[in-house]
């Protein structure tokens, strides 16, 4: 014999009515029922869980041990119960987010704030997917929404969900030779310090689809971790920067510095929002990308709609 859950709700019952008749009419059995699964407790365990001589009914101290296990245990199983029902209902899960886009933040903060609003009961972690693969990670079940602009063919079991497309344009000092021309061709960086995200180059536009394809090398490169003080650095002379055009807007409008197209026809890069494909028609997962797409068409000029 184990002690189980009805156990605890009976001595839970007992003690909100200090009697076996009233906690039978609150868990809507026969008292005879309550007294012999009490019984066969007692000879289980060879010890009694009551005075019975007292009115109202009195727990031993073993009684007492169980009954204050209920008071514990039993709302944590509520809760949990709660929660499972919530989640086959699409009202409750997780949604632990990783970006491969440092700029990101300008709109996804917002949208987590919004999303919370809406949906209490789901559990939402943020982390930043710089310094490990996020999209295996994904596949694995450690975390549950990527944003990326490179999906990976050879993984199995992901949906890409189309969220944009943006330009990358190159940031530069009002001052700068650059800043005369109409677009920029690679060999026009040749003699530039390139200013990046710490990744590696594979994950970065401006070298995987506009240098190096040309076969060009900036005469150096420098990296920040912050979107605001890569653009610091460029305001300061110290070199230039390839950003999404959405960064770049309030600091054009102030005339802090100047972007140029990366190309005669532009850098255009795509933003997916990839998470399982078992997990893509929960309502959380939709309602949240619904609500991305809704704040980035707010928030974000020069965006263009992504076709899947």
């Amino acid at each position: 014999m184990y002690l189980e859950l009805r156990h605890l709700r009976t001595l839970q019952a007992i003690r909100a009515t200090g009697s076996l008749a009233g906690a039978a009419t609150r868990l809507h059995v026969t008292q005879s029922a309550l007294s012999h699964q009490i019984k066969a407790l007692e000879q289980h365990f060879d010890t009694a869980l009551f005075f019975r001589q007292s009115r109202p009914l009195r727990f031993s101290p073993a009684g007492e041990m169980l009954a204050n296990l209920a008071e514990r245990l039993l709302p944590e199983v509520v809760a949990a119960e709660q929660r499972l029902s919530g989640m086959a209902l699409g009202r409750q899960g997780r949604l632990h987010i990783a970006i491969e886009c440092h700029s990101c933040f300008q709109w996804l903060l917002p949208t987590m704030d919004h999303y919370r609003e809406d949906w209490p009961g789901v559990e939402m972690d943020l982390s930043l997917g710089f310094s490990f693969h996020p999209l295996p990670a994904l596949v694995r079940g450690e975390i549950d929404l990527v944003v990326t602009s490179d999906p990976d063919p050879d993984l199995r079991g992901i949906h890409y969900e189309p969220l944009f497309r943006h330009e990358v344009l190159l940031a530069m000092h009002t001052g700068s030779p650059l800043a005369r021309k109409a677009w920029l061709a690679p060999q026009d960086l040749a003699a530039a310090t390139l200013i990046t995200y710490p990744v590696c180059r594979s994950r970065l536009d401006v070298f995987a689809r506009f240098l190096e394809p040309a076969g060009v090398e900036p005469a150096a490169v420098r990296t920040s971790e912050l979107t605001v003080m890569i653009i610091q650095l460029v305001v300061s002379r110290r070199g230039v920067a390839a950003l999404p055009n959405w960064a770049l807007d309030e600091y054009r409008d102030q005339g802090q510095l100047v972007a140029r197209p990366l190309g005669r026809s532009g850098l255009w890069s795509p933003l997916y929002a990839a998470v399982r494909e078992e997990s893509r028609e929960a309502p959380f997962i939709d309602a949240f990308l619904r609500l991305a797409r809704a704040v980035t068409a707010e928030r974000l000029s020069g965006i263009e709609p992504l076709e899947a």
